[in-house]
């Protein structure tokens, strides 16, 4: 090891030092050390990188090589240690980023190349539509536009051919139609097969997810992204192959044959399954070939077709629960990059048969941005997030691998699409109705029910029965799906029954339990969120959640201690367009161990994709009504009830509830699910009826809660109350005379207005907020009383609040200056200044404590 020079002396150096004599270091402003002692510093820095001053006098007195270094000289060389530390990781991180830019770079470029192979071809199409219509307008006969006509129907009953006769039963049919395929799918991953159009809010960079495009105009529903990732090639493909692992919707896969091709690759004839969405819609299966093989620059393909009648080849095994859906040539492209990792094109192009689902489905089966999120950016997302879990870029907390995480993810979610689709090879029976359709009770009496468990307890038992699903789906109309999903993940008490909870809770152990009885409003119990993972952007959390329940009477103290639950929550981005947004539980033990048997419940909201030619019919929150034949159903409303421009935001709401019975008690539990799934959907009704933006336009006034005056008397005090004490203007204007034009002008005024509680030892509550108030804490009317005023404050504006409080109870107002809140989801607001003033009543009493929130926006 060569000798090593220290800086030191004046200066900013923090101190001098010496080796051999000070004049040395006085005369050079250097310390030149030994390898001995460079290798003994090192070993303290490696265990300790900002040793204390008594650790310094320490080391000198332990390493006698030391004795002649002076400890200021010390401090020094671990400054510069550490100096250098960080700037060799800041070099390391700008050539990373560097590369990423660079592999970036040339992504783009060719991206931009097959923009211009595109505007070039739509040119030449252009040209030749001209000429053909010039031609076509200067035909004077008739005969001659019949014989066209004639000759285009002709050509349409008998297409030509795309192949000629071959043999596709045999190795080397089925090489033909994979070369085919790759050929195609090569043409839409880098060509210009079909008009792709990028995903809005899908900008590209060292950091983002990468391109992602949506088919227009083609035949069934079509992806694309290109990305970056770390990995290599193989191991990418590995992935990829394993579809289970990153697509949810995916039941299984089976690969029936394989065949090696003479140019190295392989030929497998799969067999997949994959989930319904919804309880009104049947599952899809598909019988693909898929071809995996090398180009002659070193790229690894893996392209993927259906097998039809149209292309050829065995027929694919039958299934009576599924109807046969078609992939169109897809697959993936992955090249090597320059530095290492990969580049990866990913297709998706698929017939999902839409015509044979009900008209008010068909957009779910329609849509390419959901085709793009729940396949193609899932597939790009997993690649990213073992990518980064390989590389230590994501730290996890509570001492599970992310393999395991990963794993209980998809156990909740598969729990959730059995329960959601009760297949009956699965072993799924319906239960009659009790008159009612909209809730299904299907029973499972399998001793493996536990998904995923080593040790099914329950099972063993001589009286357990089985497990119990209640399902029912909605239709919703005006509530972003996030939203929805946000509320109930936020405000669990909103509409959960703490009874039921318990219940679900106690059917984990093999100990008796009862069936709860209904009550009104249920037990209220609050939550705690514990983080346990989530993805690399934030699109899914997985956490545990602790129930809290007080004991209102003797025989409810079995009910008051903590329960916990599994959560996965996705999709609560309202940006992502065509995201589904999901809520999945299952009860847990506090300890649960990484196969603890999971029987997932939630809820799953999926947009429908609005059509222009659909008619501004009905609306309901029934969706079976929707699906009868001909008109609505008695559930509909008068067209007039809407606005025409609501309309096409909708989306469907689907609830399955899953519980454990014993046999003798399967009646009573099938009475209690029906009913609680039935309350459910009332509450979520009244949630979405709160948040739908088309509602809080039409509800001019807002409800009147419990104890508070009527809206008119309390929009009076309010604006009297700031006339007086600000002494400035009116806090709006009234042209009108009318009785309700003052709730009017303060339920749609732009600032966020709300009022709170003002009581002796008790936190201030909110009572009443205008609908930019609603929006600004991201709440409705029904839970906005459950939201305190010092929760949604920070640390520096409670300070402000609290010295200015004095002065707003005897001058009767304040200014607040500029500062940050957060909304009831957690998000952080800022704004620009706040006016807190006292709202007294008609006999200049306190009523309330008004705020005002001025220009106030999401950060």
């Amino acid at each position: 090891m060569a000798l090593c020079l220290q800086r030191g002396g004046g200066g900013g150096g923090g101190g001098g030092g010496e080796s051999g004599s000070k004049n040395d270091m006085d005369n050079g402003k250097y310390v030149r050390y030994t390898p001995e002692q460079v290798e003994a510093l090192e070993r303290v820095y490696a265990e300790c990188p900002k040793p204390t001053s008594l650790r310094r006098q320490q080391l000198i007195r332990e390493c006698p090589i030391l004795s002649n270094i002076e400890p200021k000289q010390i401090k020094v060389w671990f400054q510069n240690r550490r100096c250098r530390e960080k700037q060799r990781k800041e070099a390391s991180r700008l050539q990373t980023v560097n590369r990423k830019l660079s592999a970036m770079n040339k992504l783009l470029m060719e991206e931009n190349d097959r923009l211009q192979k595109q505007v070039s071809q739509l040119v030449y199409e252009n040209g030749y539509m001209k000429q053909q219509i010039n031609t076509v307008s200067s035909t004077t006969t008739d005969t001659s536009c019949e014989s066209v006509v004639v000759s285009g129907q002709q050509q349409r009953k008998n297409p030509i051919p795309q192949h000629p006769e071959r043999d596709a039963n045999n190795p080397a049919g089925l090489l033909a139609i994979a070369e085919e395929t790759l050929a195609e799918f090569l043409g839409k991953a880098t060509g210009t097969a079909v008009d792709w159009v990028q995903m809005i809010g899908m900008k590209p960079g060292p950091d983002s997810i990468g391109i992602v495009a949506v088919s227009r105009n083609c035949s069934g529903v079509a992806a694309r992204a290109c990305g970056l990732v770390s990995l290599e090639p193989t191991k990418v493909a590995e992935i990829l192959k394993d579809r289970p692992s990153w697509y949810r919707d995916c039941r299984c896969v089976n690969v029936l044959s394989v065949i090696p091709t003479g140019n190295g690759g392989t030929i497998e004839l799969i067999y997949l399954q994959t989930y319904a969405p919804t309880t009104l819609a049947t599952a899809r299966d598909f019988w693909t070939l898929r071809y995996t093989t090398s180009l002659e620059d070193g790229s690894l393909v893996i392209c993927e077709r259906s097998l039809t009648t149209a292309t050829g080849g065995p027929t694919g095994p039958p299934a009576t629960s599924f109807v046969r859906a078609e992939m169109l040539p897809s697959g993936y492209l992955i090249r090597t990059c320059e530095g290492g990792g990969s580049m990866i094109h990913i297709v998706d192009h698929i017939d999902l048969d839409a015509w044979s689902v009900p008209e008010v489905l068909r957009p779910l089966y329609e849509s390419s941005k959901i085709l793009a999120q729940k396949m193609t950016m899932a597939a790009l997302r997993h690649i990213r997030q073992i990518a980064q879990e390989t590389s230590g870029e994501i730290q996890y907390t509570g001492g599970r691998q992310p393999a395991v995480l990963r794993a209980l993810s998809q156990r909740l979610c598969r729990g959730f699409n059995d329960a959601v689709n009760g297949f009956v090879d699965d072993g799924w029976t319906i239960m009659d109705s009790d008159g009612v359709e909209d809730v299904t009770i299907a029973i499972n009496s399998s001793s493996n029910k536990f998904l995923g468990s080593q040790y099914n307890t329950l099972s063993i038992l001589p009286t357990f029965g089985g497990v119990l699903c209640a399902r029912a789906s909605m239709l919703l109309q005006n509530v972003p799906p996030a939203l929805l999903v946000r509320f109930l993940r936020e405000h669990r008490s909103e509409w959960a029954d703490y009874g039921v909870d318990a219940y679900s809770s106690a059917s984990l152990k093999a100990s008796p339990y009862a069936v709860p009885c209904a009550r009104p409003g249920g037990f209220p119990s609050s939550q705690v969120i514990l983080p346990l993972a989530q993805t690399v952007e934030h699109e899914e959390f997985l956490e545990v959640v602790r129930l809290e329940g007080p004991a209102f009477s003797p025989e409810d103290i079995a009910l008051s201690r903590d329960m916990y639950l599994l959560q996965l929550c996705s999709g609560v981005d309202e940006n992502a367009a065509g995201a589904c947004a999901q809520l999945v539980f299952a009860p847990i033990d506090e300890s649960f161990g990484d196969d603890a048997p999971l029987l997932p419940s939630g809820f799953r909201v999926i947009p429908l994709e609005p059509k222009s030619d659909v008619p501004a019919a009905t609306r309901t929150l029934d969706l079976a009504s929707t699906l009868e034949a001909g008109t609505g159903g008695s559930g509909t409303r008068p067209a007039g009830e809407i606005e025409a421009g609501n309309y096409n935001h909708r989306s469907v709401l689907t609830i399955a509830f899953q519980f454990t019975f014993e046999s003798h008690y399967q009646d009573n539990v099938a009475a209690m699910a029906r009913q609680y799934v039935r309350s459910i959907v009332g509450s979520v009704q009244r949630v979405a009826m709160a948040i739908a933006p088309s509602q809080l336009s039409s509800q001019l006034t807002p409800k009147s809660f419990p104890g508070s005056p009527e809206a008119v008397t309390l929009a009076r005090w309010i604006s009297r109350s700031y006339r007086v004490h600000t002494g400035g203007g009116d806090l709006f204007q009234v042209d009108s005379q009318a009785g309700d034009a003052v709730p009017k002008q303060l339920w749609h005024h732009s600032d966020a207005i709300m009022c709170c509680s003002v009581k002796m030892n008790a936190s201030a509550v909110f009572t009443f907020a205008n609908q930019a108030g609603l929006d600004m804490l991201e709440t409705t009317l029904l839970a906005l009383q459950d939201i305190m005023l010092d929760k949604i404050l920070d640390e520096a504006g409670r300070k402000v609040l609290l010295s200015e409080f004095s002065k707003i109870m005897q001058q009767g107002f304040a200014y607040l200056p500029a500062g940050i809140c957060v909304s009831s989801m957690g998000r952080p607001i800022s704004y620009e200044q706040a006016i807190a003033w006292k709202v007294l009543n008609d006999d200049d009493s306190n009523h309330c404590l008004a705020f005002m929130f001025i220009n106030w926006s999401f950060v």
